[in-house]
């Protein structure tokens, strides 16, 4: 039962959070995802934005061709499955999705889920035991994390992106049965870029595997979007590889495992978030076929994010902004405090910029900033718009002069 106490406790808890400035409130959108937007403001009236805290990286989520994909194969395949994959809920569609990322990525095989999350959450325990060892990099995903926490396996954990520090959690675990360093590929927070060839260097040498989360590399690095292995020439060294058709290839849901023959075989036998959700809606696989073959066909809109992401991060420094040096489409504004951070963000949706102030527990005390994602679907004029706006909030709130 619901008891009063637990009421007032969860109540006071609430007030503590907003108390301390760390109430994340939801933003509601009546258009498209797409590079602008309309959103609900507070005082109940709508506000058109230019929007840039979506993972939208290749501006594909309103996509006409995606969207007409998407609703013939839903005609042609029907709502939803009702049902998991190994009773009836296994379609074509799907082995020709598993087909398709696993020649785009250039793995043996493809493991769909309903999100990455999912993925994350089902890759480790069937795979690894007490007698093995998981190698996390101290800022992975919560996905991961989670998923780590399923698993038996023994965990160590570095300090982000040091590799002596993941040389020293290898050194420590001579006698495991099997090694896995896990990594994301771009961190989402910060925008930096996993140090794989040093990583996959060190799994060569004492024998570990690697896998990648490449939720935020998929579609944006590499000269054709395949990502991390693809942005530092090392294709064919990673051994399993997550990532979501929730950001760059559409922005719907699902996501999927791929890697190994063997790996996968047998994620399909025991991986617990496959085995006991329904299957990937058709739509969203019909969608995600369009998206890879226009990723395939053509580079122009990567190189169209990789040139909007550049300009942006040259204007917003030459305001005199603190923005990390990154080579992906996520450029942190680094504010350091929290409420200054809530604050901007709010300021800066009365301007016509849509941004997100990130705080605590997301981001560590101290460690405040407003994340900016570029979109190759953004224009100049609207990057510009977004450098004045920034600027004009920044010189009020004393964070530039």
């Amino acid at each position: 039962m619901f008891s009063q106490e637990m009421q007032e406790e969860l109540r006071a808890s609430l007030q503590e959070i907003e108390s301390q400035g760390l109430m994340k409130n939801e933003r509601v959108l009546s258009t498209p995802q797409g590079a602008k937007i309309r959103t609900l403001k507070t005082d109940g009236t709508m506000h058109t934005s230019i929007n840039f805290c979506a993972n939208n990286y290749l501006g594909l989520a309103d996509s006409t061709e995606i969207i007409q994909a998407a609703s013939d194969t839903m005609r042609a395949r029907g709502y939803g499955l009702s049902s998991v994959r190994f009773i009836c809920g296994t379609q074509d569609i799907h082995k020709e999705l598993e087909a398709q990322v696993s020649e785009f990525l250039g793995t043996d095989d493809t493991i769909l889920y309903a999100a990455c999350f999912d993925a994350n959450g089902g890759v480790f325990e069937p795979l690894l035991g007490a007698e093995d060892a998981i190698i996390s990099d101290a800022l992975n995903h919560a996905s991961i994390i989670d998923g780590v926490r399923l698993c038996k396996a023994t965990r160590f954990r570095y300090e982000h992106s040091d590799m002596e520090d993941l040389e020293r959690c290898l050194l420590e675990t001579p006698d495991a049965r099997y090694r896995l360093i896990c990594t994301d590929g771009v961190f989402s927070m910060d925008g930096d870029i996993a140090k794989l060839p040093e990583i996959c260097k060190l799994a060569e040498q004492y024998n570990a595997l690697v896998m990648v989360d490449e939720c935020h590399a998929t579609g944006v690095l590499g000269a054709t979007g395949r990502g991390t292995a693809e942005h530092f020439g090392l294709e064919g060294r990673v051994d399993i590889i997550t990532t979501t058709f929730g950001k760059a290839l559409g922005g719907a849901s699902g996501g999927c495992v791929s890697g190994r023959r063997e790996i996968i075989a047998l994620l399909r036998q025991r991986s617990r978030p496959y085995l006991f959700s329904n299957t990937l809606a058709p739509a969203v696989a019909g969608g995600t076929l369009k998206a890879l073959e226009l990723l395939s066909g053509s580079s122009k809109l990567i190189g169209r994010l990789h040139e909007n992401t550049r300009y942006f991060k040259e204007q917003m420094k030459a305001a005199g902004f603190e923005i990390p040096d990154t080579a992906s489409a996520i450029v942190p504004v680094m504010l350091y405090d929290e409420k200054l951070a809530l604050k901007a963000a709010d300021m800066l949706l009365e301007e016509g910029i849509y941004v997100i102030g990130f705080a605590y527990p997301v981001v560590p005390k101290g460690k405040a900033r407003i994340r900016v994602q570029l979109s190759a679907a953004h224009t100049h004029d609207q990057l510009d718009h977004a450098v004045s706006a920034f600027s004009q909030v920044g010189r009020e709130l004393g964070v530039i002069q």
